[in-house]
C-alpha cells in the first residue's frame, strides 16, 4: 500500500471544459471535508467538484465518492478507480470541471474525470503507507530529548506535551516502534 507525501496538481482541457485535479494525504473525513471546502472556495465559478477517496480506518478501509450532479458513475467512480489501482490509502482526489458548452457524453465524462485524477496521482509524491498509532506515556525531564530524537528517527511526531511532576507525552508513531519507545521510555 502507498500514500501521498506530497499533493499532486494537474489541469486539462478536453473539448472546451477545464478539469483540474488535486491528489492529497488525509488523516479523517473531516480533513477530507475542510480541503474539498477550500478547493470549492478557491473555484468558485466551477461547475462540478466530483471527488473520491479512500482511508484505512481501525474497522477495515473506508471508500467514498461522488459525481457531483454529473451522470451517475461518470465522475466519482472513475477517480476512485485510479486509487484502487494505485493502491492508495489515506488519500483523496478533488477533480474540478469548469464546463466549456460541450457536452461530452457519459465516456467522455468517464474519461475527462479518470484521467485528470490519474495525471494529479502521478504529479504526487508517493511513498510507502506506515501505519501509524497514539502513544502516551510519562517520562523524566531528563529523557525528553533522547525521546524526541528516537521518536523522529522512527518517523513519528509529538502530539501534545505537558510538564509536571514528569512529562506527559503523547505521541504519533509507527505501529512497529510502539512497543519499544513504551517499553524504553515509560516511567515505571
Amino acid at each position: 500500500m502507498l500514500t501521498i507525501s506530497k499533493s499532486g496538481l494537474a489541469e486539462q482541457t478536453i473539448n472546451k471544459s477545464r478539469f483540474i485535479a488535486l491528489a492529497f494525504h488525509c488523516e479523517s473525513e473531516r480533513e477530507i471535508a475542510q480541503a474539498l471546502r477550500k478547493l470549492a472556495a478557491e473555484h468558485p465559478q466551477a461547475h462540478h467538484l466530483a471527488f473520491a477517496y479512500q482511508l484505512k480506518t481501525s474497522g477495515g478501509i473506508l471508500q467514498r465518492m461522488n459525481d457531483a450532479g454529473e451522470p451517475s458513475g461518470t465522475a466519482g467512480r472513475p477517480i476512485l478507480q485510479h486509487i484502487e489501482g494505485q493502491k492508495l490509502v489515506n488519500v483523496c482526489v478533488g477533480v474540478i470541471r469548469y464546463y466549456g458548452g460541450i457536452n461530452l457524453g457519459t465516456g467522455g465524462l468517464a474519461r475527462a474525470y479518470g484521467g485528470t485524477a490519474k495525471l494529479a496521482i502521478e504529479a504526487a509524491k508517493l511513498v510507502p503507507y506506515v501505519e501509524m498509532t497514539v502513544i502516551q506515556l510519562v517520562m523524566e525531564y531528563s529523557r525528553l530529548d533522547l525521546f524526541n530524537r528516537d521518536l523522529a528517527k522512527a518517523g513519528g511526531r509529538l502530539l501534545e506535551k505537558s510538564f509536571d511532576a514528569n512529562v506527559s507525552v503523547r505521541a504519533s508513531v509507527p505501529r512497529d516502534a510502539a512497543e519499544d519507545l513504551l517499553g524504553r521510555y515509560q516511567l515505571r
